[in-house]
């Protein structure tokens, strides 16, 4: 049986450029394409109230396996561009869960 993974990101993205990197995720379906992935159950981006520069993603997949496939999409690598352009700082936490 596959073990459920909760990943949390927290992105330090360059200052001033939250708003655009999120306006460019949401209008290139990176969010929906990802929540539509075989093994995804949550798939969203939170600003925090401690940050004015940082932007916060919460995924939870069905299996560590069902997230690494997640890795291949094409829509992953348009957020691989996106990151590369806007993103300073990734921290990433992944907690397998116990159903």
């Amino acid at each position: 049986m596959d073990t459920p993974i909760l990943v949390t990101v927290r992105y330090t993205v360059k200052p001033g450029k939250r708003e655009e990197l999120y306006r460019k995720i949401v209008e290139q379906h990176i969010d929906v394409d990802s929540r539509a992935e075989a093994g995804n159950r949550k798939y969203d981006y939170y600003l925090p109230l401690d940050s004015e520069n940082d932007l916060c993603l919460l995924e939870l997949w069905t299996s560590a396996q069902a997230q690494k496939e997640h890795g291949k999409t094409p829509h992953y690598q348009l957020l691989t561009q996106l990151k590369e352009q806007y993103v300073e700082n990734a921290q990433i936490q992944i907690y397998p869960l116990v159903e």
